[in-house]
């Protein structure tokens, strides 16, 4: 029983994880008629209308140190998906995902000092060099955009932290993503202004914010429920490799062999990170990165600030 509960958790983890992935191929799609910035206009009012009916903050009690934990989770939301969105425009979809995941490893690696975390640092820079190889031609502008998101993500993972021992349940994740919708309208009405938020591109956008947020938050609701948290945050090292396979079939994004090659070894560095984390120090990166998968956590903190099922994720 409990192997089959093993194997229908892995599944449902790779369906959640390609899901995302295709999600992000889907809203590149949409770049040339709204760009990035409009599909992360749609995606932030997709992620509103539905993490907030479930939350349902009440703002109006929110104290100031309660408020600005959230601000600034709704600022590295902002900028983490615009940052992300275009660096897949500029560099490609599995070299943005892949730079993106040093943020959680940096993370994983900031409050040790031993020999072997020592290696998985050097040996995720050695991988990003591989990946990116730099010279005359590179992108370096879409590499640093790659990079901005992993700073976000890791920005996230500490802020969350926070906000999670002065808000209880949803509330502030929820209340980030409102902020963040809000500040998105002016972009929006532009878009509208100039005549670019056409039918097409926003449906694309449509279907990015459903693919890498609702359909994530109901699959990882039914995985966590069977698979430990730790084994779920290792599994997410897939993502750079799914994020190569969706760019290579739904966006002709061909990696070359270096490419590949940094990817592998960054991915490793990370999961090395994890194993090799100790015990306690890994329950509560794990607990808050995993809350990332889909950008927008879904777990109850309790009083530890340890994230815990409320029947949603």
């Amino acid at each position: 029983m409990t192997e089959r509960r093993l194997l229908s958790g892995v599944a449902t983890m790779l369906a959640s994880a390609t899901s995302n992935q295709v999600g992000a191929a889907v809203g590149a799609h949409a770049f040339p008629t709204i760009g990035p910035a409009g599909v992360v206009a749609v995606r932030q009012f997709v992620a509103a209308a539905v993490l907030l009916p479930i939350a349902r903050p009440d703002l109006r009690r929110f104290t100031w140190p309660q408020w600005w934990p959230v601000l600034l989770l709704a600022l590295v939301f902002a900028t983490m998906n615009l940052s992300l969105y275009t660096a897949i425009d500029r560099v490609g979809l599995g070299l943005a995902v892949t730079l993106e995941f040093l943020g959680p490893l940096s993370v994983a690696l900031a409050g040790s000092r031993t020999r072997i975390d020592l290696l998985c640092a050097l040996a995720a820079c050695a991988g990003v060099y591989v990946l990116v190889l730099p010279g005359p031609t590179s992108d370096y502008l879409g590499v640093g955009l790659g990079v901005l998101a992993a700073v976000c993500w890791a920005a996230y993972i500490l802020l969350n932290r926070l906000a999670g021992t002065r808000i209880p349940g949803l509330a502030a994740p929820a209340a980030a993503t409102l902020v963040s919708a809000v500040a998105y309208l002016p972009v929006a009405a532009v878009l509208i202004a100039r005549g670019r938020m056409d039918a097409t591109g926003v449906l694309y956008a449509v279907g990015a914010g459903l693919l890498s947020s609702v359909v994530p938050y109901a699959a990882d609701l039914i995985v966590l429920r069977r698979v430990p948290s730790r084994f779920f945050g290792v599994f997410m090292s897939v993502h750079p490799v799914l994020a190569a396979l969706a760019g290579l079939v739904l966006l002709g994004q061909v990696l070359d062999l270096h490419e590949w090659l940094g990817m592998a070894v960054v991915v490793s560095a990370n999961v090395a990170a994890v194993r090799t984390a100790a015990p306690g120090r890994r329950r509560g990166l794990w607990s808050f990165v995993l809350q990332l998968h889909v950008a927008l956590g879904n777990r109850r903190p309790d009083r530890r600030g340890m994230a815990v099922a409320d029947g949603n994720h």
